[in-house]
């Protein structure tokens, strides 16, 4: 499995507005088309961290191709009262707000 984790602004009391719009995201066929395969969202003082799994590790293609869909742009649209980028002077893409993961540890089967 592959997993990213975008981290942002979010505006306080913001939680459950940000929950329901990705409720409703996720209840179409864009987390399949996407290749999500589970969806976590934290909030810590006024932080917003999104954790997104994968199956599997595909460069970022799939969203690469869902970002025009309209539903992609309108969940991104639909965010930005809530949400805003950590550092908004280099931010360009969700790319650009992604953690880089520097361990990993797995229990063994």
């Amino acid at each position: 499995m592959h997993s990213t984790l975008i981290v942002a602004r979010m505006e306080p009391g913001a939680d459950a507005d940000v929950a329901a719009l990705f409720n409703d995201f996720d209840a179409t066929r864009m987390p399949h088309l996407m290749g999500t395969r589970r969806r976590q969202l934290f909030s810590f003082r006024g932080l917003y961290f999104h954790l997104q799994d994968f199956d599997q590790d595909n460069g970022g293609r799939l969203i690469e191709e869902a970002k025009s869909d309209p539903r992609f742009v309108r969940i991104s649209e639909d965010l930005k009262p809530f949400i805003a980028p950590y550092d908004p002077a280099t931010w360009r893409s969700p790319a650009d707000a992604m953690a880089a993961r520097f361990y990993s540890w797995e229990a063994p089967a």
